[in-house]
């Protein structure tokens, strides 16, 4: 029964949070804030909310274990990377990872909200994957657990065992790049890659017509993520606009999904992850590089 009544009380809040970022960001049900998601603060919880949600936690399961929000079940950051692919950071095969999200609770109808403690970092990998294999009811917290408890949110400890789902992925080609699709694109103007890396990294080795726009320019110094207007004047100053065509890549494919997540929420539909990155680029010397 309490767990229902949190389960009810979360999906609540994030029915409430979808209306009330609607005015701050173009997309704004795709983040939730802690002050709307805070258990305590709902004056009405109903039992047998529809649709079903997913609260994850995307941390080392040591500190999940010390403390979470409560009902919120867990998935360890690295958990969707392939253990022995010579590209570090590239992917389990989808059937693997369907399986898992379906082994988290996952189905069609599951509305799913990510957190971490790092700013949105690894909250957003699972969110831009959520997004490409088809899942429409996504988000992340913003802010993250650090929001959560700064807020006065209560924490539970140990394992909730999350009840199997039936996840079906339907992968979107418009979400995901290969160094094949980025490179046929050389020469087109109206698609842009940005490295999301740190610019020391960048300027050691990066993809020739790469823009260096580093992930960490999304939040502010609190780590929360910036308002659309800054964003969007970020990304237009880097030459990004409304229409551009982007592709997204980082060193592992964690740090691009974070500024995947940011156009997003500005309103970017054209936006999709080299989630291979600069670690398969890098490496491949037939590919093209500036700065090694």
């Amino acid at each position: 029964m309490q767990r229902k009544l949190i389960l009810a009380a979360i999906t609540a809040a994030l029915t409430a949070a979808a209306a009330a970022h609607a005015g701050e960001y173009t997309n704004g049900d795709l983040l939730v804030e802690a002050s709307e998601l805070r258990l305590d603060r709902l004056d009405d919880i109903m039992e047998g909310s529809e649709p079903p949600t997913l609260v994850i936690d995307v941390r080392a399961r040591e500190d999940y274990l010390a403390g979470h929000i409560p009902g919120a079940i867990h998935i360890a950051p690295d958990a969707v990377a392939a253990p022995s692919s010579p590209v570090a950071g590239a992917l389990r095969p989808l059937t693997e990872v369907a399986a898992m999200l379906s082994d988290l609770g996952m189905s069609p109808e599951t509305s799913v909200l990510f957190y971490d403690d790092k700013g949105g970092f690894h909250a957003a990998r699972m969110f831009w994957l959520a997004e490409y294999l088809g899942h429409r009811q996504v988000s992340v917290l913003n802010g993250g657990l650090t929001a959560w408890i700064a807020d006065g949110g209560a924490l539970e400890t140990g394992a909730v065992e999350p009840r199997p789902g039936q996840f079906v992925p339907a992968p979107m080609a418009r979400r995901v790049a290969s160094a094949d699709w980025i490179l046929e694109r050389r020469h087109d103007e109206t698609v842009a890659v940005i490295d999301v890396r740190p610019t020391s990294m960048f300027e050691a080795g990066h993809i020739p017509w790469a823009v260096n726009v580093p992930w960490s320019q999304n939040l502010t110094e609190e780590g929360m993520m910036k308002p659309e207007e800054d964003l969007r004047a970020h990304f237009e100053a880097h030459g990004i606009g409304a229409d551009t065509n982007v592709v997204i890549h980082c060193q592992v494919g964690l740090a691009s999904s974070h500024s995947y997540l940011a156009l997003r929420l500005i309103g970017h539909e054209r936006v999709r992850v080299y989630h291979r990155s600069w670690s398969e680029w890098g490496s491949d010397p037939a590919l093209p590089a500036e700065g090694v």
